[in-house]
């Protein structure tokens, strides 16, 4: 498929009135028909997908890419190739773990500069609020990144200290007059009795969930609310892990407040009880916590609480993961796992009784919404973005460690057998890939609010 008039067909189009069969016309990079099959004898560079499911390519808004400074850890190229394997069309990376980090409008220029040529898919960028910078955040913001993020507990990475609710209180005065949102890692440390089980004991999974407790992430998330609530500005809290939480999100959200929040696959799909001892890949802050606290996150995604599921792909070398000393006290706290959150989801959500239609919506259209793209992105409709995933819902496969396109190898997921293969994946109307290949690279856009 290329920038001139094109056609997909398939029995299964996910529209927003539900699955037709049909064909999708694509010009010029955007939809410019949907049609159904009785009205059409379309045929020219027809593509015909059988009854594999045309959607919205997903959109995932919380990626760390690592690049300038860190492209050890990954980097746009390889970042860029694993999403477009997994059927994710738009990108939107964190502002930290790359050197220098985004907290000033030069430094975006920077990052810019480094994506260049790299982009197989779209890309855009949050910046960062940290505790030098207020006088920086106006310049950011009007250069195009999509918000700021802020650490309430220490990030892992120096240069990106974290913030106090007075500094947060300001950034979001900032904020307001963009009308874009603060995102926030929600841990707030205080003395906890539990931690010298992870001094004794480093390589236990158990004694590191005891390190980080629900309550720091529930007062996080309380501190967050009442900064919402006193300047109504856009708070967004990331990946909320506590169930505890949830009732206070869902008591602001009832409120009227301009509050959104987000999961990820590895707290839906992954149980602290089944996590082995010295499994390193599986460390990320807030924890994986147990199966009776993940359940209530599912519930909170069906009943809205939980606005959309993002990977938090935060990758590492074997080295700072502690592979082989399997130290969680040590270990760099990341899940990697871009290139397979369709599937993850894909699998747990079937067995939960979520439809193709909720995953989209969890996956594409809440993120567009939410990204303010939702007039061009997160639909099957003319005049939108032909950023398109074709996939076979039934299909199974297992994940092997030479499918991976991180750059590190390095993925909770190996090994697992998943329902939902991403067979081809168009960005901007354009093949990027088809079939475990790469048709045509460097087809992303980068992206600005």
């Amino acid at each position: 498929m290329n920038s001139s008039r094109s056609a997909l067909k398939s029995k299964n189009i996910l529209c927003p009135s539900g699955m037709i069969s049909g064909i999708v016309l694509v010009e010029q990079n955007k939809i410019i028909a949907v049609l159904n099959e009785s009205e059409t004898d379309f045929t020219e560079h027809l593509v015909d997908v059988g009854e594999s499911v045309i959607m919205p390519g997903l959109i995932d808004c919380h990626v760390h890419i690592n690049e300038p400074g860190r492209t050890a850890w990954e980097g746009f190229e390889t970042a860029t190739k694993a999403a477009a394997a997994g059927g994710i069309t738009t990108l939107i990376e964190m502002p930290l773990n790359a050197s220098p980090v985004t907290t000033t409008a030069s430094n975006f220029e920077i990052k810019q500069a480094a994506a260049n040529g790299k982009l197989n898919v779209n890309c855009g960028f949050w910046g960062g609020v940290v505790p030098d910078n207020l006088n920086e955040l106006d310049a950011l913001l009007k250069s195009g990144v999509f918000g700021l993020k802020a650490f309430l507990t220490h990030s892992g990475i120096d240069d990106f200290p974290n913030t106090t609710a007075e500094h947060l209180h300001k950034a979001l005065l900032i904020l307001k007059k963009y009308d874009l949102p603060l995102l926030v890692h929600c841990e707030l440390d205080a003395p906890n009795e539990d931690s010298h089980y992870l001094d004794e004991n480093p390589r236990s999974y158990a004694a590191y969930l005891k390190s980080r407790p629900k309550s720091w992430e529930n007062n996080a998330v309380q501190l967050m609310i009442d900064l919402c609530r006193e300047t109504r500005s856009r708070v967004h809290l990331v990946h909320i892990s506590s169930a505890e939480a949830l009732p206070l999100i869902a008591a602001a959200k009832k409120e009227g407040l301009p509050l959104t929040a987000e999961t990820c696959p590895h707290y839906l799909f992954f149980n602290a009880e089944q996590i082995p001892d010295g499994a390193t890949e599986f460390k990320c802050a807030p924890p994986i916590r147990e199966t009776e606290n993940n359940e209530k996150l599912w519930a909170a995604l069906k009943d809205g609480t939980l606005d959309f599921v993002v990977t938090d792909h935060s990758p590492a070398p074997p080295d700072l993961k502690e592979i082989t000393s399997g130290n969680f006290k040590k270990a760099w706290g990341g899940i990697a796992g871009l290139q397979f959150s369709l599937p993850v989801m894909w699998t747990a959500m079937q067995q939960r009784g979520f439809s193709i239609h909720d995953l989209t919506a969890l996956m594409s259209g809440n993120v567009a919404n939410f990204m303010k793209m939702n007039s061009r992105k997160g639909k099957i409709e003319k005049g939108y973005d032909a950023d398109l995933v074709i996939w076979n819902p039934s299909k199974k496969f297992i994940i092997k460690s030479e499918q991976i396109q991180h750059r590190h190898k390095i993925t909770p997921y190996t090994g697992l057998e998943l329902f939902g293969q991403v067979e081809q994946t168009y960005v901007n109307g354009i093949k990027v890939f088809d079939h475990e290949n790469f048709i045509h690279l460097n087809q992303g856009k980068l992206l600005k609010s």
